[in-house]
C-alpha cells in the first residue's frame, strides 16, 4: 500500500507509553472506518488491519461474487464478470478480498484522517496521564526543576511530564534553582483548557506524613499510626501518633536515636520544628501534650462548647502561645478545641495586679483583645514583656504599644 505520510502518526501512537495495544488498534480502526463511511456510506464490508509494530495498516474490502446482473448491494456484492478481471480463478459464491488504495479517499480526506488521528492520540495521552496521577494522589514524587516563576515552579518527572508547584504550596523558606531535584506530594490533578495540570504540594500535612512513613519503618509496617498532623509550614508542626504494639514507644520510634530519624525531615522542611506527641482519647492529657513545650498548671474543659481554659505559670505563657501565636494555633487544630491561655496568679498573691478589662475606658477594646490573644490578660503581664517583644508577637504598632505601657505604668504609680 502506498505511503501516505501517516507513518509518523502511527509511530507516535505506538511509542505513547502506558497505552495498551488493543486501545491503539481500536482508535486507528475507528479513524479509518470513519473515512470509509464517508466515502462508501457503510464500513460493514471493510476490514482495517493495523500493524502497530511497523506503524502501518491496510484496508481490505470484502464482497461476495454473484451472477452477472444480480448485484443488489454494490457494497457487499460484485458481478462475476468484474471479479474475474481481478483474478481469473474466482467463481460465483466465493468471497473476494481486495486492497483499498488509500489514495482513493482523496488528499483532503487523508489530511483530515491524519489530524483526527493526532487529536485522538493526544486525548489518549492526556487520559493516561490523568489516570496515572489520579491513582498516585498522596504519594511523594521527586522531580526536576525546569522553570522558576514568581507564582509557581514548573517541574518535569522522569517521563518528561509537566508538574506544577504553586507558590501557595511552597514552604516560605523554599528556594529552587533550575536543574535541581525536589520532593513534594502529589496533591491533585486539575483540568485547564482541556489539559491535565498536576499540582504538587510541600505544605500539605500529607507531605510530612509521607516523609515520616519513609523514615520510620514502624509507620510503613502499620505498627505505628499517625492520628493527626497539623502544620504551619516552615514554622512548626505537631504530629499525634499511636502505637498498636505496647512494646513500641511511638514518639521514640519517630524521633529516632538522638533524633536521627526526625533530623532528615526537619532539614527537608527547612528547619520546621516538629513536635511528636502520643495520641490519647483523654482530652485533658491531649491538650497538655498539644501545648508542648509549655507546662500547664490547671485547666477547665467544656467539651460541649469545644472550649478550654488553660492556666500556666507566667514564664510558661509565652511558650504555650509560641512565636506569632503558632503553638497555640496548632494546639487548637490538633485537639479540635478553642483554647484560651491565662496566667496562674495563685503564686503571685502578694503581688498587686490589675485585669486589663479595668482599662477599657483608656485603652480601646480591640487592643485589649489583641493583648489577651497573646496571653497578656493583666497589666503586669504586659509590662513584663519588652516593647520589641510585644511588637513581634502582636499586630499592634510601636506607637500603640508605647501608649498602652504608659497608661499601665501610670496606674501602678498611683497605687
Amino acid at each position: 500500500m502506498a505511503s501516505i505520510n501517516l507513518i509518523e502518526s502511527f509511530q507516535e501512537f505506538k511509542d505513547a507509553e502506558n497505552i495498551d495495544r488493543p486501545t491503539m488498534m481500536k482508535v486507528l480502526e475507528d479513524v479509518f472506518k470513519t473515512l470509509l463511511r464517508k466515502k462508501y456510506g457503510s464500513d460493514d464490508n471493510f476490514d482495517v488491519i493495523v500493524n502497530t509494530e511497523k506503524g502501518d495498516l491496510e484496508i481490505m474490502r470484502r464482497r461476495t461474487i454473484v451472477e452477472d446482473g444480480q448485484v443488489e448491494d454494490p457494497l457487499a456484492q460484485i458481478a462475476y464478470a468484474d471479479a474475474v478481471k481481478i483474478e481469473p480463478d474466482y467463481e460465483v459464491g466465493e468471497e473476494l478480498y481486495e486492497d483499498v488504495d488509500i489514495h482513493d479517499f482523496g488528499r483532503r480526506a487523508i489530511l483530515a484522517a491524519k489530524q483526527t488521528l493526532a487529536s485522538r492520540i493526544n486525548d489518549l495521552k492526556k487520559n493516561v496521564l490523568v489516570k496515572k496521577y489520579n491513582d498516585r494522589i498522596g504519594e511523594i514524587i521527586s522531580a526536576e526543576v525546569y522553570q522558576v516563576w514568581k507564582k509557581e515552579v514548573l517541574l518535569l518527572d522522569e517521563e518528561g511530564n509537566e508538574l506544577l508547584l504553586p507558590k501557595s504550596e511552597q514552604i516560605p523558606q523554599d528556594y529552587f534553582k533550575k536543574g535541581e531535584n525536589i520532593r513534594a506530594v502529589i496533591k491533585k490533578v486539575d483540568m485547564k483548557n482541556n489539559s491535565p495540570v498536576i499540582i504538587l504540594s510541600r505544605t500539605s500535612p500529607l507531605f510530612l506524613a509521607k516523609l515520616l512513613e519513609i523514615e520510620v519503618p514502624e509507620i510503613f509496617d502499620g505498627l505505628i499510626v499517625i492520628r493527626k498532623i497539623v502544620r504551619e509550614p516552615g514554622e512548626r508542626a505537631k504530629v499525634a501518633v499511636e502505637s498498636y504494639d505496647d512494646r513500641i514507644d511511638p514518639v521514640g520510634a519517630c524521633v529516632g536515636m538522638k533524633g536521627s530519624r526526625i533530623h532528615g525531615i526537619v532539614r527537608e522542611l527547612k528547619n520546621e520544628n516538629i513536635d511528636v506527641i502520643n495520641f490519647t482519647n483523654n482530652i485533658n492529657l491531649l491538650i497538655q501534650r498539644a501545648l508542648t513545650p509549655a507546662k500547664i498548671t490547671s485547666m477547665d474543659v467544656d467539651t460541649e462548647k469545644k472550649h478550654a481554659e488553660v492556666y500556666l505559670k507566667p514564664d510558661q505563657v509565652s511558650l504555650a502561645i509560641g512565636k506569632r501565636g503558632v503553638n497555640i494555633k496548632l494546639a487548637c487544630e490538633l485537639t479540635g478545641l478553642e483554647i484560651d491561655v491565662y496566667r496562674d496568679t495563685e503564686d503571685e498573691q502578694n503581688e498587686f495586679d490589675i485585669d486589663l478589662d479595668e482599662f477599657a475606658d483608656e485603652i480601646e477594646p480591640w487592643i485589649i483583645d489583641e493583648l489577651k490573644r497573646v496571653g497578656c490578660d493583666t497589666a503586669r503581664s504586659v509590662l513584663e514583656l519588652t516593647s520589641e517583644e510585644l511588637e513581634r508577637r502582636t499586630d499592634l504598632e510601636k506607637e500603640t504599644i508605647t501608649e498602652v505601657r504608659r497608661v499601665l505604668k501610670e496606674e501602678f504609680e498611683k497605687e
